[in-house]
């Protein structure tokens, strides 16, 4: 086990190509539609087909507000270092500190000599980064005294101007898988960054061993150094292989590099705007949640805060401490927005009544406490459809708006049109409740037999959630190719709405002080 406890952080790799460059635009603009939290571009300066990267990330930068900003590595024999180091500082100011500094040794080192670039070996290439990264945090030290002296190998800078600082710590990721490549970076880094395509079976955990135990002989905690990984993949409606298959697959694969590898920042490489959005959408959700799962149990470390702009998040509630159970359920108001009825709610069972004397440990309340964010998030997202759905209504937007308006949500960005969207948003919901009837369900009728008529009905209940998603996706489509269907739009939605916040205030209830007494997570 290798957590190192970091933010999950989703990404996008984008090929940098000049055939089209308002399609290469496009798609960094819609990573961060989607809710992706970073956007990357390979850095090969030979490569007539692409387009400058550092030319790339400043338009780009000018386009977007949020997300991070990296070459997907820095062709560093290309681009000296000095002058590198100002142009990231100021695309970070300008940015308001959005910019990462990916950084590689150097490859197809014919074209790097044939730009004008110095052709070195392997080992000669390492000296030359370190050297490199030398001069840049000299450079961005603007309040250290005396100009920048790095009098190198490959590198000379003699006193040069320090500054300007960025807006922020610049991480300063590595692209690495030899081991002196991966010891410079325990020494200096602040993240590896390898390809998943490239690395054996084993590799991750021989590159974490190396980069750990040369952190901890420079001074530096292994948790200095944050795990990153590009990824590639195909969505198929049946696992065929690694990253080969559904979006539940996916989930569980990267939740499994994350909690036996340490790898907290996945970089997808595609081209592709549908696989954007499912990645963003149903995996990136479902990866965080499971993670997050088992984080709660205690076996890995407290996440430590990101280096990148997270995304944005339903506000947190009140944290409790120990002492009496603090932990507030989420209350059914009682509102109905349809006539329908699904299920009988007085039929309910309901489990065995807390104890009034016991006390709970602020770790024990936090498994509670996790349960309602997780539904926070849900009834967030759930209101900004039956908004937009009302925006539709009152004409503030046509259809075809509402469709584009769909598909840039941060919750769970739709793969085709408005008309498909809920296939994307009834996925998610089932992982949601699948990963509850295959992981938390079992263990809590285990724990406390007495729950099993409560776990039994909110299974049912599951099932129910299902058909009502369903019915949600039909009246969309009709809706898209009948504009008349708007009263059965309406119905539906409004069926939704109250189907799954009367389930999720039931499940609150009955199980956030059984999660918490259990140390059930």
């Amino acid at each position: 086990m290798s957590d190192y406890g970091h933010e999950l952080i989703f990404g996008s790799f984008t090929t940098p190509g000049n055939d089209d460059p308002d399609r290469t635009v496009g798609l960094a603009l819609l990573a961060e539609q989607v809710g992706l939290d970073l956007v990357t571009f390979q850095d090969h300066p030979y490569q007539p087909r692409f387009l400058d990267t550092w030319t790339l990330l400043s338009f780009v930068a000018a386009r977007t507000d949020r997300v991070q900003l990296s070459a997907n590595v820095t062709n560093l024999p290309l681009r000296p270092p000095a002058v590198l180091a100002r142009s990231v500082a100021s695309l970070d100011l300008l940015t308001d500190g959005r910019v990462a500094l990916g950084l590689g040794a150097g490859a197809f080192w014919d074209a790097i000599e044939a730009m004008g670039g110095r052709r070195l070996t392997a080992g000669e290439g390492v000296r030359a980064l370190e050297e490199g990264i030398e001069v840049i945090r000299q450079i961005w030290d603007a309040e250290a005294r005396g100009g920048v002296r790095v009098d190198g190998e490959f590198h000379r800078v003699v006193g040069a101007k320090r500054g300007p600082s960025p807006a922020h710590a610049v991480p300063i990721w590595l692209g690495a898988y030899k081991p002196r490549m991966l010891a410079l970076t325990g020494r200096r880094a602040d993240g590896w960054l390898p390809s998943l395509g490239y690395l054996q079976p084993g590799d991750l955990a021989k590159g974490n061993a190396i980069i750990d135990d040369v952190a901890r002989e420079a001074g530096r905690s292994p948790r200095d150094v944050r795990r990153l990984l590009n990824i590639s993949g195909t969505f198929s409606t049946v696992g065929r292989g690694q990253l080969n298959g559904p979006a539940e697959q996916w989930a569980r694969e990267l939740a499994e590099l994350a909690l036996g590898d340490g790898v907290s920042t996945f970089i997808l490489a595609s081209d592709d705007p549908d696989d954007l959005r499912r990645f963003a959408g149903e995996v990136a959700p479902a990866v965080r949640e499971l993670v997050a799962t088992e984080r709660e149990r205690g076996d890995v470390p407290a996440a430590v805060p990101p280096v990148a702009v997270a995304p944005a998040a339903p506000p947190a509630r009140a944290r409790v401490t120990a002492g009496a159970f603090a932990v507030v359920p989420t209350p059914d108001d009682g509102r109905r927005l349809s006539d329908r009825q699904v299920w009988d709610e007085s039929a309910r069972p309901t489990g065995p009544a807390p104890d009034p004397t016991r006390t709970y440990t602020a770790h024990e309340q936090a498994n509670g406490q996790h349960l309602v964010q997780v539904h926070d998030g849900l009834r967030g997202e759930l209101a900004q459809i039956h908004d937009l759905i009302e925006q539709v209504a009152a004409g503030e937007i046509d259809a075809g708006a509402a469709r584009s308006h769909i598909n840039t949500m941060t919750m769970r960005q739709n793969r085709w049109t408005l008309g498909a969207y809920c296939e994307s948003y009834c996925r998610i919901v089932t992982t949601h409740h699948t990963i509850e009837d295959q992981a938390l369900f079992p263990r809590l009728r285990q724990a406390d037999p007495r729950l099993r008529p409560v776990i039994d009905r909110l299974e049912q209940e599951h099932h129910v959630i299902h058909d009502v998603l369903e019915g949600v996706d039909r009246a969309l489509v009709a809706y898209v190719g009948a504009p008349d269907g708007l009263a059965e739009l309406r119905a539906a939605v409004n069926l939704l709405t109250d189907t799954l916040l009367s389930h999720l205030s039931y499940e609150e209830r009955e199980l956030v002080e059984p999660l918490a007494r259990l140390g059930v997570s």
